[in-house]
């Protein structure tokens, strides 16, 4: 029961990000916004691991043939939530939560091309439905027949954080806290470096630390409450309980912003609902059947930002049966800790 609540926590953690980025986003620029989330992520977990140093001691380093790999995911972890912000500003937190779905079609479109891996009828389906679903949500409706700036650029970081996904997941055995470290305090740094090139106005002092206040919680937090949830349920079921977030971020967009409720959005998410589900049982049902199976669990963050830092994937290799299943990125080192510490 416990970890069930650390996974729904989790995610509920997560889908705060938006609406109450949207609060902030009329006091802060979005790139120095984007800036302030990823740091406080960074030096929240920072914080934590100083606590945490029995986990920190048995965690594989990351090594030179992992440098491509960190720089493709800081490079994509800057772009990323400089455009969710924008996206946000500009656009519908509602429309923008949902919308977050669509990173599962980036990451598992780029893992087909760019690494050859596999993709399942009922996930292809998925993919279908949920950029059908993206495209309603994107619509501005009358007769102009063109698409949202502030879905476009919600979109585009979704499509960041997919190929940031598969960047992390190619370093996902190494050290937890390492890769956290580096994508929160590298892209926050970044991003505030562009920030001043734009010459952004630097928000008041309260607003600076509310919102890296907001990016711990969102990213940090999450992905810490997702990692003990995993550890205890498995990849699959906390994905499955994961998968409530983009939901939860449109529920608490309608409650704390007042969002309008349109027939286009219901619709959008009903269609928007059933990818999830397939998505869903494809998670459950390939990993009990153990075929050769690709399960997305995405959380910003990157997430984190996961989306987290937030938001990455990882694999999971059985020697006795070909068996993938892509797990929290996060989560990888602390299984790979507890195996270590049984030998």
């Amino acid at each position: 029961m416990k970890a069930i609540l650390c996974a729904f926590l989790a995610a509920l953690f997560y889908a705060v990000n938006i609406p109450l980025s949207k609060l902030l986003l009329d006091s802060v620029g979005p790139t120095t916004m984007a800036a302030l989330l990823y740091l406080g992520a960074g030096i929240g977990v920072g914080i934590m691991a100083l606590f945490m140093a029995g986990g920190r001691k048995n965690s594989a380093p990351l090594s030179r043939r992992d440098i491509p790999f960190v720089i493709g995911m800081i490079v994509l972890d800057i772009a990323a939530p400089i455009l969710l912000m924008l996206g946000i500003r500009h656009g519908s937190p509602a429309n923008a939560s949902l919308l977050g779905n669509f990173e599962i079609v980036a990451t598992a479109v780029v893992a087909l091309f760019f690494f050859k891996e596999a993709v399942s009828l009922r996930l292809w389906t998925a993919i279908a439905l949920i950029t059908a679903a993206s495209a309603l949500l994107s619509f501005e409706g009358g007769e102009s027949l063109r698409f949202s700036y502030g879905s476009l650029f919600v979109l585009l970081a979704t499509v960041c954080w997919g190929f940031e996904n598969n960047c992390t997941r190619r370093i996902s055995s190494k050290s937890t806290y390492e890769i956290v470290i580096l994508k929160g305090v590298f892209s926050g740094l970044g991003a505030l470096a562009i920030a001043f090139a734009k010459r952004e106005p630097m928000p008041g002092l309260a607003h600076i630390c509310e919102a890296m206040i907001l990016g711990f919680v969102a990213y940090g937090l999450s992905i810490f409450l997702y990692v003990r949830a995993q550890n205890t349920l498995g990849a699959a079921k906390t994905s499955a309980y994961y998968a409530v977030a983009p939901f939860a971020g449109a529920l608490l967009s309608f409650a704390i912003l007042g969002d309008r409720l349109s027939w286009m959005f219901l619709f959008a998410l009903a269609i928007m609902s059933v990818g999830a589900v397939l998505v869903v049982l494809d998670t459950l049902v390939k990993h009990h059947t153990h075929l050769h199976s690709h399960i997305f669990s995405h959380c910003h963050d990157g997430t984190i930002h996961e989306h987290t830092v937030v938001h990455s994937h990882g694999h999971d290799h059985c020697a006795s049966m070909e068996k993938h299943t892509h797990k929290h990125p996060l989560a990888q080192l602390e299984e790979s800790v507890k195996n270590r510490q049984e030998q």
